[in-house]
């Protein structure tokens, strides 16, 4: 893909008979540009937030607390402030917060009490058991079990049993700050209300036991409670089913002596209840022909009916929580699915890129005379497209003359106004001047290659700077007749810095490393625009270059592999250019660059169902492109808030782990990568870094493109600040300035700067007399694209 950015001129979109329809059209894509990038991002930030929020919650509700052995109570504090009353009184205390007294239970009455449920494996069989024998008990619900288990909460009230709170999450309520408690117990009462339509004034607090195991933190846990509108419910006799200890013990614990009346503690939930339900099947009739009678809470106490039907608000509110909270239970398991997906993506990418790289180098390796064939001499068309490119256009033009192989250098002045054109001129060199209107670069190329005179052609950026040997390496493919096009091996010169380090790796360890695969699959899906070299008749067959796309290097590779040409990599032919110095820069590039290839992807769609050639292009260089430069990017968040959920609610030892295993992945991509390139591994260093801004960035310009082309809209081109970071080797001025002619053997190298033969019919009355006008100008093969007198030009 070409390694330039362009202007913030709008790009032509398409033509326009009127100007009455340029206008209107001018106006309707000016409010696309205004509305539809504010639109998405609103869209995917109230997304954010809202996947944040359920989160935050999910991982709150699951994972800071848990049902736990109710042993996990902490040693017993001062007892000074609970009322005496209160330690030998009954188990249900009321007005805790004023005038606290307590409630005992009838005589010969057992209360049975079950608490952490709804469990959907072992309520619906304790229900079972308190059914058959006609028996109302209570049951204490935790919040998350009721989101969980709504229809079990449903039964337990259609079946006529009591509805307790046993907080959210079950924590321990006397170590929470107040707000926590009263989020605890406001989020159960509406979990409740949203499950069963019914509201409950009766709360067992978690770890809770009997009267006399209160403490001041305790007191103060039942005075809040009692605040908010609770009555307080303790246990008198434990069956310790918790502790699994055998049908036996259980029976033993949960039977009461004497006709006192008892509130027992069960569990229906928490772990395995088998126990708890064979004991619960011998209880039950047991205690009925002992002459016990077995009642709910509010009735073994003689109190007023604490459950009541809950307001349409309340409801309204409880079924939201419910809603958001399984939402937040799916959205944790798609993401953990996507993870996982992009994790095993990842690592396929890397073993198949690596060893597709291996072989290639294998391949590649001149031993036993094994090479493309005889060698390339013939002499090659330089055509330099430019636009504003004064800042290190001289520097681009002495390395191309510098260059060990004879050529033609072609500098198709694109409508500059920064003086380009005349730069070049001022340098008498033995470079060809092409002045035209501002077109677009495809418009300028298709110029240059009309009036090219090779039969080979080198396209390359005017911020580009050759080595002498790049020409002579990236032609010497085509001693093969079925190879089109060759890309070269484009390097990044200013990497100074963070960002200039972090776009060096990814040109060495992300573009290398895929075009030696797409070379050994015969896929190669970009050219890069700021080094490649053509067969001239190739491109004159399809008719040029196309504008159809911002990508015209990725749709015109694309279209020649469609044609039945090979396209292969040079990694010899190296070009050093200027990478963005600044993340606003950076972004409009790749922007550019992802969006194009994503219309390129979309208007080559067809190689997927064709043969040859083309449905290699299709079946192997498309589907690549899809999986791992538009899906996995897409992905790419999801990792990132994982690990972060991870970090705060999973194990962060193990979130660490696994992220320092990607990252040693991408660091021995690298070293291997650097090593076939022949780079120094120094940059590799910052690897870790790039993982917390470069990466979301460019995560982010594969979410705006993909909803840019899903909306429709088309992208202007963007035009990249040039820094002036380019030099010519010295080679090159020493050649240029004394004996210029010995650049290369061509006989056009010898002569002085051509006249600008510009194509009239590109500018009708645009047309401006200049020294040049007169002059003829070259011929355009049939089915070249050039812009017309009502077309709106497009700069870079």
């Amino acid at each position: 893909m070409s390694n330039r950015t362009r202007s913030t001129a709008p790009r032509r979109r398409s033509r326009t008979r009127t100007r009455t329809r340029t206008r209107t059209r001018t106006r309707t894509r000016t409010r696309t540009r205004q509305i539809t990038p504010r639109t998405h991002w609103l869209l995917l930030s109230v997304l954010a937030v809202t996947l944040a929020t359920a989160l935050l919650l999910q991982g709150y509700t699951h994972h800071m607390f848990g049902i736990t052995s109710d042993s996990v109570t902490g040693v017993r504090g001062s007892t000074d402030m609970v009322p005496s009353q209160v330690l030998r009184g009954g188990p249900v205390i009321a007005n805790a917060a004023t005038t606290a007294h307590t409630a005992q239970v009838k005589p010969r009455t057992i209360a049975l009490t079950f608490d952490d449920g709804p469990d959907p494996v072992w309520t619906p069989r304790i229900l079972d058991v308190l059914r058959r024998n006609h028996v109302h008990a209570t049951f204490f619900i935790v919040g998350t079990q009721a989101v969980a288990h709504p229809e079990l909460v449903r039964r337990i009230v259609a079946e006529g049993h009591q509805i307790g709170i046993h907080t959210f999450t079950h924590p321990d309520l006397a170590r929470l700050a107040p707000w926590q408690r009263s989020l605890e117990l406001r989020e159960t009462q509406l979990a409740v209300a949203g499950a069963a339509g019914v509201t409950t004034a009766l709360l067992r607090p978690p770890y809770s036991s009997r009267n006399d195991a209160l403490d001041n933190t305790d007191w103060s846990v039942l005075q809040q409670a009692d605040t908010a509108g609770y009555v307080t419910v303790l246990a008198t006799q434990d069956a310790e089913d918790w502790q699994r200890p055998g049908v036996g013990r259980i029976l033993t614990q949960a039977t009461p002596h004497g006709r006192t009346g008892q509130i027992v503690l069960m569990h229906d939930a928490g772990g395995d209840r088998s126990q708890t339900v064979a004991a619960l099947s011998i209880l039950l009739p047991r205690l009925k022909a002992q002459g016990y009678t077995l009642a709910t809470v509010s009735d073994a106490v003689g109190m007023t009916v604490p459950v009541h039907p809950a307001g349409f608000t309340e409801h309204l509110q409880g079924l939201a929580l419910i809603t958001v909270l399984q939402g937040g239970d799916w959205v944790v398991w798609l993401l953990g699915l996507l993870m996982y997906a992009a994790g095993a993506i990842s690592v396929l990418r890397a073993v198949v890129v690596l060893i597709a790289a291996r072989r290639h180098r294998r391949l590649r390796r001149p031993r036993r005379g094994r090479s493309w064939g005889g060698p390339v001499t013939e002499p090659v068309s330089i055509i330099v497209p430019a636009y504003n490119e004064s800042a290190g256009i001289e520097a681009a033009v002495r390395s191309l003359l510098a260059s060990t192989h004879p050529v033609e250098i072609i500098v198709v002045d694109d409508g500059s106004t920064d003086g380009t054109a005349e730069l070049v001129e001022s340098l008498h060199l033995p470079v060809r001047v092409i002045r035209q209107h501002n077109a677009g670069k495809p418009a300028a190329l298709n110029t240059g290659l009309a009036a090219a005179s090779c039969d080979l052609v080198v396209m390359v950026d005017g911020d580009t700077v050759f080595e002498p040997d790049t020409v002579r390496a990236i032609v010497q493919p085509f001693a093969d007749p079925r190879v089109g096009a060759v890309s070269g091996n484009a390097k990044v010169v200013n990497r100074g810095g963070l960002l200039g380090r972090w776009q060096h790796i990814e040109y060495v360890v992300g573009f290398n490393l895929d075009r030696r695969l797409f070379d050994l699959a015969e896929c190669m899906p970009t050219v890069p625009g700021a080094v490649g070299a053509f067969r001239r008749r190739a491109l004159l067959d399809l008719g040029g270059v196309s504008d159809d796309t911002l990508a015209e290097d990725t749709d015109l590779t694309m279209a020649l592999c469609r044609n039945g040409w090979r396209v292969v990599y040079e990694e010899k032919a190296k070009a050093w250019t200027e990478a963005p110095a600044s993340l606003d820069a950076l972004w409009r590039q790749r922007y550019r660059w992802c969006y194009g290839t994503l219309q390129a992807m979309w208007k080559h769609r067809g190689a997927l169902a064709q043969r040859g050639p083309a449905g290699k292009l299709g079946r192997r260089g498309l589907l690549y492109l899809l999986l791992f430069q538009v899906l996995l990017p897409l992905l790419a968040p999801v990792v990132d808030i994982f690990a972060l959920y991870g970090l705060i609610f999973l194990d962060p030892v193990r979130i660490t782990g696994l992220w320092l295993a990607f990252l040693l992945l991408q660091f021995m991509m690298g070293l291997y990568a650097f090593r076939l390139d022949g780079e120094r591994a120094g940059p590799l260093w910052s690897l870790p870094l790039q993982q917390f801004v470069y990466r979301q960035l460019m995560y982010l310009v594969v979410i705006q493109s993909v909803f840019t082309a899903i909306s429709g809209t088309r992208l202007r081109w963007q035009r990249m600040e040039r820094y002036g970071s380019l030099q010519a080797p010295t080679t090159t001025t020493t050649r240029t300035a004394g004996t210029a002619g010995t650049a290369g053997t061509a006989p056009h190298e010898h002569t002085p700067p051509e006249p600008d033969f510009r194509p009239q019919a590109a500018y009708g009355a645009f047309q401006h007399p200049t020294p040049d006008d007169g002059h003829p100008q070259p011929p355009y093969p049939d089915g070249f694209r050039q812009p017309t007198p009502q077309e709106t030009p497009q700069p870079y």
